[in-house]
Formats: structure tokens, sequence, C-alpha cells
């Protein structure tokens, strides 16, 4: 079977480690079909005619086989540390490693832990001080440090990786710094929405204010990264953000080089100029009732780009809005659902869960486009507090296929028994060109490897 790689763009493991996970993301910005069911067949009856059967069954089957990619899950724990997990490479071996909760495992074979710090097993009708994981070298020593994002409109920190500092077969402490104290929102995110390259802590803050907090952007002073970090507010004070404020991203919506912050009620343009934390431009758009992170991607291929979000984060709802560029510059949207908000309706594939409460976007089969990858949050606020709280945590990827100018996505189940917390991220975490997940959550920290299609295991 002829195996495609990823598109140069699409950056892996074996390429360029983590430069996307490492260094915060920067700006982002044909369907099989099939006879219907419906039809008679007639049958065949000649020698040539039963050849051509054979060989259409065996094609039909080789792609309903390619359809259905496998994953190996590795459980690392069962037990409730964290609701993200990310990968990093902590020990300068060359090979990704995860990260969750206070420990670091190290890959490929991820059966070997090592604490940064003191871990904290929390009980699952309850909520971890700890939801996020992003990975950078942050005093430029050449190791990967851990920066976590704790309970929303809590601090965050900084874990410095002490490098070969080992004493037998203890492990040297990671200091931490405490560099910033309030981050609201329930998706920040790290990447670099200023363009200066290097990468900054996305989200709202200021959550405690009477006039409500401020979206924005926190920058560290890349001279001593231990000192506090700055909040740079974009907007006015609104009583809309604070710390359980669902659904951000960013990404160059308008296609004029400069990226532009995401929200579920409109997009805030980025100016010219950030000299003096100038107010950005609101452009009103309903987005949704405020899902989780949301992102900036040219889905059809017509050159505009459009928006991705989950729609809900308690509730259901995933889909795309194409962006269409008038004459006048100005972006208009169509929303086009994947996942209905109303329950009782299916989606793609009828597929139908709840609690959307992390998106990830990533090329999962090395086709050159990016699918989504999302799952349900189980037990967000314990066994009676959402939908369906206790239904199945699945974990889907959704493929992107264009077709001239429709677009599908067609769903792929990962797994039904992990779900996400409020953070997923898709990898290539052995190089083989396929992305792979990994996720922390109340279900406990999991690794899912895509298996290579026609292997033994994937069968």
């Amino acid at each position: 079977m002829e195996f495609r790689v990823q598109d140069e763009d699409i950056r892996t493991f074996a390429d360029a480690p983590f430069d996307r996970l490492r260094a915060g993301r920067t700006r982002r910005g044909k369907g099989l079909t099939t006879a219907p069911r419906n039809k008679t067949i007639t049958p065949m009856t000649t020698r040539t005619h039963r050849a051509a059967l054979a060989s259409a069954l065996l094609l039909a089957s080789s792609f309903t086989f390619a359809a259905d990619p496998k994953f190996k899950k590795i459980t690392l724990s069962n037990d409730f540390f964290s609701e993200g997990a990310t990968v990093g490479d902590f020990n300068k071996d060359g090979k990704p490693d995860y990260v969750a909760g206070q420990v670091w495992v190290e890959g490929p074979d991820f059966t070997k832990k090592h604490e940064f710090a003191r871990p904290q097993k929390t009980d699952p009708h309850g909520y971890s001080k700890n939801f996020f994981a992003f990975v950078y070298d942050f005093n430029a020593d050449g190791w990967d440090d851990v920066l976590i994002v704790g309970f929303p409109g809590e601090d965050a920190s900084w874990y410095q990786n002490p490098g070969k500092q080992t004493s037998g077969d203890k492990d040297a402490p990671w200091q931490r710094h405490k560099v910033f104290d309030m981050v609201d929102d329930e998706s920040p995110q790290w990447g670099d929405i200023t363009g200066d390259g290097k990468p900054e802590i996305i989200c709202a803050s200021e959550g405690t204010n009477p006039q409500g907090g401020r979206l924005g952007y926190v920058t560290p002073d890349w001279s001593d990264t231990t000192k506090p970090w700055k909040f740079h507010p974009i907007t006015p004070h609104d009583k809309r953000y604070q710390r359980f404020t669902h659904g951000l991203g960013w990404g160059d919506v308008n296609g004029d080089g400069r990226a532009d912050l995401l929200e579920a009620s409109g997009w805030w343009e980025q100016p010219a100029s950030l000299d003096g934390d100038p107010v950005w431009k609101k452009h009103e758009q309903n987005f949704g009732g405020g899902g989780a992170q949301m992102y900036v991607y040219d889905v059809d291929g017509d050159g505009t780009n459009d928006v991705i979000t989950s729609i809900h984060a308690h509730g259901y709802g995933l889909a795309w809005f194409a962006g269409k560029k008038g004459s006048d510059g100005q972006v208009t949207f169509t929303r086009h659902d994947i996942l209905p908000e109303n329950p009782k309706q299916k989606g793609a594939g009828d597929v139908q869960f709840s609690e959307l409460h992390a998106v990830d976007l990533y090329d999962m089969n090395g086709d050159g486009l990016k699918d989504i990858v999302t799952g349900k949050r189980w037990w967000a606020h314990g066994p009676d507090g959402d939908a369906d709280a206790n239904g199945p945590a699945v974990l889907y990827w959704f493929e992107l296929k264009r077709a001239g100018n429709k677009v599908e996505w067609v769903p792929h189940q990962i797994d039904n028994d992990s779900g996400v917390g409020t953070q997923i991220v898709a990898c290539d975490l052995n190089g083989d060109k396929l992305g792979d997940v990994v996720v922390g959550n109340k279900k406990g920290q999991f690794i899912l490897i895509q298996e290579h299609r026609g292997t033994a295991d994937a069968r």
C-alpha cells in the first residue's frame, strides 16, 4: 500500500522536534464515493466479469480498511492529576516525552516516569489545580522546561529543567517560577500572536475587576523570564471575560499578515502597531455559545481563512465557519455544522457526543490537510453536572476531505474510554508521518499512537 507523507509545512518530530509545541503555534490561518445502497447488482457469470467483481470487492474492502485507522493505547495512569497534557524532549535524547500533571514520561516506550513537582492526585468529583501544560526553553539553556497554567483564574508557573543534574536514580528538583497571577478563560493558548517570533500566553485576565476582565496576551521579559510577566489587554473591560469564559483562539482571519484573536462573539483585528497596547477592532460574529480552542484555517481551499470551533463546551456542537471576503475587504461567515448542537440529531457519520472541551487541528493521515481532533470531557462538573456527563469518554478525529468546492468531514474513532480534559495535543510521536494523541483528564493519562494501515496490529 502506498503511504503519503505530510506536506512540508506539517512538521513532524523527525523533521523539526517540537517546533509547533515547544515554541508555540505559528500563525494559523477528494472523497471516495460508493454506489447507493438501494442499487441492484446484476449477477455476472463470465470469468472476466467474476474477476472484475472480485477486484472491485477487494478495492472496496481496501477503501473501508483504509478509512478505519487503529490506535495503540498506552495507559500511564487511571488517576486524575490534570486536565491537560503535551509533549517535549526533556532529556535531550531526540525522542518525544509525555508531560501531564506533575510528571514527565520518557519516550519512546513511555514506561519511565519522572516527577518535576510533587504529584497531586485529585478526586474526579472535584477539580485539578493543573489545567494546561506547555513546553518551551525559557532560560535558553538548551533544555525544555514546562509551563503549567492552573485552575482558571489562578496563576501560571514554569518549572526549570535541571538538565543532567541527577543524584543516582533520584531526579534533581525542578525549580518553580511563578510568573503570572491570573490566567482567565478555560482555553488559554501558547503561541506567537504578536508576530515577534516569541510565544505568549493568549488569555483573558483581570476577571475579578468589578467592570469585568479583558482579553489579551501575557509576555515574559525575555532577558529574565523568572521575573513577573506582563499582561497586554486588547479589549475594553467586559463582564463576559472572567475565569470561566469559554472559547478562545487566534490566527490571521482577514489575510493581512497579522494574527487576530477569536472569541465566541466575534474576532478582534490586530492593528498595524502594538505600541502602547491599543484596543483592537471588534468584528461581531456568532461563533456559538463558547466552546474550546478555536482555529483559523482555510478549510475549503478557496484562499480565504475559515474558523473551526466547538459550539458549547458543556453541551453539543462542532462547526466550521466559511469565510468570504467582500469587495470592501470585510469578512463574513457561513456556518456549517459537523456535529449539531441539537443532541437528538446526529452529525457526520451518525456521530454525536457532548462536551467537546478541547480541540486540536493536525494532519492525522499525512495528506496535507489538517484534521480536527477532539473528544468528550467526562465528568467536567461531576456525574450530574452536564449534558450526558456519564456518556462514553470518546476521542475522535474528523478527516478533512475536499472534492471540488465541497467539504466533507469523515469521523474516525480513536478510543472510547479516555476522552479529553481542557487540552488535547495531536503530534507525531514516532516520526512515522501519522498523527498521534496525548491527553490527561479525569479518566487518567493516555497516549494514543496511530498504527500503520495494513500492519498486523492495525488489523
